[in-house]
């Protein structure tokens, strides 16, 4: 009481003659506790010296260790719309097993001959193919045959031009022989003119001569134009020698040019036929792809999709499957002021919700009901969450993780780091210190032991 009042009641009632005063202020029972706080002190002060073991706690939830054993939905490539479901949820399916059958919403791949008019069309383009190429063997065939007739044809001509520079030879030799009976003739008649002058000959004589001499003179234009009609002949002969060149070169050119003509549609004709083949290869894949099979064996979670006649997009999931087989790992998260306290291969203790456990955070020998982990990878960036994000799988030299545990439970987990004294990690908690900066052994190196 604050003894506010003036009328005092200690100093008016007595209470020595209560009981309960009797039993409360004997010096025996002030005795037992005082003796009872000394010890409650004692041991206090002996816990506080206790090892405590510091650790960072996260939460988190199971999941796979390795991507491809984790939950996962099934997607249809092209768009189109629900026909014939082959399954319920809940089933189990082995990988190719026939998940759904879905068929074409788009205008240009309706048709249900598809697949077969197309290969038609590359056959038939194949036959041109084959066409084309025996075409290309003719007129290469032709080019050769055009080559050796040009050859026979130049050889005629040079035989004939040879002949003709003969003929110029010979005739230019005659010419020269009428030119030197024509001066003989001549000389002849101016002497039989001079005899006749002096009386030596006769006019039946120099007349005879002068005949002879003009006959002379008639051969020698006669052999002339001979020999300029051989020569003409030759510049004939020269003329048609070029003129066959040039014909068979045309000709040749032509054939040639009819060739490449013919490779070109041979070429541009195999394009078409590869480009029907890769839609025939694209049709019988889209065909296959109207069939939903499922990637590895596992369990029908949820039909995502499940109307007959819903349409959907290409890439939106049609039903949820978990794999069949997995191992199981723990995904949890941590402070990024606890990030340089996390290592690969650092212990941690485990809770799965919906196990009974009795936990003591700093003794992890005393605790029950907790499982043993290793943590096997460490994000480097930050999540959504503001945390980084640790992998823990099971440590194989503890005891197994329950069967029944499943993905996507949650978990608390607990990385335990250093012992230190409660005084000490009491200290810590008061003061808001991150607990102390560690390294595991394995990662200290030989020359900072030696030190």
């Amino acid at each position: 009481m604050l003894n506010i009042s003036h009328n005092q009641l200690n100093k008016k009632v007595t209470l020595e003659g209560y009981t309960s005063f009797n039993k409360s202020f004997t010096s025996k029972h002030n005795a037992l506790f005082s003796r009872f706080l000394g010890v409650f002190a004692i041991i206090v002060f002996i816990i506080l010296f206790l090892p405590w073991t510091q650790n960072v706690s996260g939460n988190g939830f199971v999941t796979t260790l390795t991507p491809d054993q984790r939950p996962q939905t099934i997607q249809s490539p092209i768009p189109g719309k629900l026909e014939k479901w082959f399954v319920q949820e809940g089933d189990f399916v082995k990988k190719g097993d026939t998940i759904l059958f879905i068929s074409e919403i788009k205008n240009e791949y309706q048709d249900p001959r598809l697949l077969e008019r197309t290969n038609e069309q590359r056959d038939a383009k194949s036959r041109s193919v084959v066409s084309y190429q025996e075409k290309i063997k003719a007129l290469e065939n032709q080019v050769g045959a055009l080559v050796n007739e040009r050859q026979l044809k130049s050889l005629q001509g040079k035989n004939k031009l040879k002949q003709a520079r003969f003929k110029v030879t010979s005739d230019s030799i005659d010419y020269k022989a009428s030119q030197t009976n024509l001066k003989i003739a001549e000389r002849q008649l101016k002497r039989t003119v001079t005899l006749q002058e002096e009386g030596l000959k006769a006019i039946t004589d120099v007349e005879e001569k002068r005949l002879k001499f003009q006959e002379s003179q008639a051969k020698l234009i006669g052999q002339e134009n001979k020999l300029l009609a051989s020569q003409n002949e030759v510049l004939n002969a020269q003329l048609e020698l070029n003129r066959i060149s040039a014909e068979y070169a045309d000709k040749i050119a032509k054939s040639r040019s009819d060739r490449f003509t013919a490779e070109s549609m041979q070429f541009d004709t195999e394009a078409q036929v590869s480009k029907l083949e890769n839609q025939s290869a694209n049709y019988s894949i889209r065909n296959s792809l109207l069939y939903i099979t499922a990637p590895q064996n596992g369990y029908i979670n949820k039909a995502i999709k499940g109307g007959i006649g819903e349409t959907f997009k290409e890439g939106e999931p049609l039903v949820g499957i978990m794999p069949s087989n997995y191992d199981l790992a723990v995904e949890t998260f941590v402070y990024p002021i606890d990030l340089p306290l996390m290592h690969l291969g650092e212990s941690v203790r485990i809770q799965f919700d919906g196990w009974p456990a009795i936990f003591f955070s700093g003794w992890p020998n005393a605790s029950f009901g907790t499982y043993a982990g290793k943590v096997v990878a460490i994000e480097t960036f930050i999540s959504d969450n503001g945390k980084f994000r640790i992998l823990i799988a099971p440590d194989t030299e503890e005891e197994a993780w329950p069967e029944n545990v499943r993905v996507g439970s949650g978990a608390y987990t607990i990385a335990l780091l250093e012992d230190v004294p409660i005084w000490f990690e009491i200290w810590r908690q008061l003061n808001g210190f991150p607990p102390n900066y560690y390294r595991p052994d394995s990662k200290i190196s030989k020359t900072e032991q030696k030190k």
